[in-house]
């Protein structure tokens, strides 16, 4: 088990050593959707970011609990449900399926827990009732409940901001509001709109409330790591902090939030028109090369997302298949993973990826060497270090997830080339040199590289 783990909290802000509240185990909540559209790259670079995250802890001996939640009621989904004139949660059913399918694309995997919003309005109930009955939010009479943010003195020290400075929150008539700055816990039913019934009267739950209620279900009062986007810390994080602290439970004990994928420097969304769907995106590179893409900065850092730097990714990884697929072939069987100390050490300072992926390069370097010489023991020992850290990216090509898709991809290509290999070799057979080389050069020109060895020619993509 790692003991020298390091992460960036945002509570603090800063770099400390991680240490789980139980020992060997680890809890962690993440913030997912809310199922009102169709994912973009920026909704599942969270998913890819925690997903390393949550595979790096696995490796390091943890036992680790995973929630991630689905919003399924939401007054985005409301207006989306007449925008496309089907009932409201018929949305979030289509719109929760499509997440899940870009996450099976990009080897995310499935969380232990998958809490929806509506199937645990019970325990948000019961929170609302600590609530009211300890004085931290109050029920007005019009079927709204609204925490009180003034009795809690640790509001808003996650995103460092001053109450007296903030707007009221938009989520009700100020009518009803002790403070313009209160949030609503619950919402008094519209007509027309699904509601539950509360002791406060019929509504549907705040935003923030099913978060503090579920991560309490399935992670108890107190849990090591809550995530999400940068977007999220305030006011969705902070008011989640304080309905769980006035509740009086310790909750997360780290915060943790990966940054955004920027287009042309702003934040990618749906409003700005620039939004990139991953169901478009798969169109043009594969699942594990969008995912190699999405995690390949570090989890704090912007990345502004172009399809030339896409390409450029995705040509990377090529040649780290490729290598891997030369390996295999000398080798005559698929090497085994296991973790390089270099890249246990990058891992282990705040997951810093670009510095394990540097260690990646030279690993790939001396096992390229290796291959030129047919050192069977060093190429073994390099493939292993690189197939390792492709696990615990998530990018490992010898996943069925990646290789099934890899097979239905490349069909065509592995096809062509085969037949241009085929060409090449008889022309070599009738000495027709000139030809086969042209051949050659032909297939070079397209960006593949040829290896003559004693086993035969391999080819890879440059």
């Amino acid at each position: 088990m790692s003991a020298h783990l390091k992460l960036f909290n945002t509570a603090t802000r800063q770099v400390a050593d991680f240490t789980p509240l139980q020992e060997g185990r680890v809890g962690i909540y993440l913030c997912g959707a809310t199922v009102q559209a169709p994912p973009h790259i920026g909704h599942v670079r969270s998913g890819v970011n925690f997903d390393i995250l949550r595979r790096w802890l696995s490796a390091s001996g943890y036992d680790v609990t995973f929630i991630r939640n689905v919003t399924d009621i939401d007054d985005k989904i409301l207006h989306k449900a007449v925008h496309e004139e089907i009932p409201w949660w018929a949305v979030a059913q289509k719109y929760e399926r499509a997440f899940t399918e870009a996450y099976r694309a990009l080897n995310v995997l499935p969380p232990t827990y998958e809490p929806r919003a509506t199937g645990h309005i019970t325990q948000m109930i019961e929170l609302m009732q600590i609530l009211i009955a300890n004085g931290s939010a109050y029920a007005p009479g019009n079927g709204d409940v609204y925490l009180d943010v003034r009795r809690l003195k640790s509001y808003l020290t996650l995103s460092n901001q001053k109450l007296d400075e903030l707007q009221s929150a938009e989520d009700a008539d100020l009518t009803y509001k002790k403070d313009p700055r209160d949030f609503a816990l619950w919402k008094a039913a519209k007509p027309g709109d699904p509601s539950w019934p509360t002791p406060w009267g019929a509504g549907r739950p705040g935003w923030h409330l099913e978060c503090s209620a579920m991560a309490h279900a399935y992670l108890g009062e107190s849990f090591d790591i809550h995530g999400g986007g940068l977007d999220l810390i305030f006011p969705h994080h902070e008011n989640e902090i304080a309905q769980s602290e006035s509740a009086g439970w310790g909750f997360a004990n780290i915060w943790m939030h990966n940054a955004w994928v920027t287009a042309s420097g702003e934040k990618m969304s749906k409003s700005l028109g620039n939004s990139l769907q991953v169901q478009e995106i798969l169109k043009q590179v594969r699942g594990v090369e969008l995912r190699w893409y999405l995690g390949s900065a570090h989890y704090r850092s912007m990345l502004e997302f172009s399809f030339e730097a896409l390409e450029e990714a995705a040509v990377n990884f090529r040649r780290i298949e490729g290598f891997l697929k030369r390996a295999t072939d000398l080798l005559g069987e698929t090497p085994g993973g296991v973790i390089a100390a270099g890249f246990a050490e990058a891992m282990n300072e705040d997951l810093a990826v670009p510095t394990a992926l540097a260690v990646i390069a030279e690993i790939m370097r001396e096992g390229n060497t290796a291959l030129s010489k047919g050192d069977t023991a060093g190429v073994t020992a390099a493939a292993a270090e690189v197939r390792g850290a492709l696990n615990i990216l998530g990018c490992d090509p010898f996943d069925p997830i990646f290789a099934t898709a890899a097979v239905a991809d490349n069909s065509v290509l592995d096809g062509l080339i085969a037949l241009a290999l085929e060409q090449r070799a008889a022309a070599r057979a009738r000495k027709d040199f000139a030809a086969a080389d042209a051949i050659r050069d032909q297939i070079a020109g397209l960006g593949v590289v040829l290896e003559d060895t004693a086993q035969g020619t391999r080819w890879s993509i440059s």
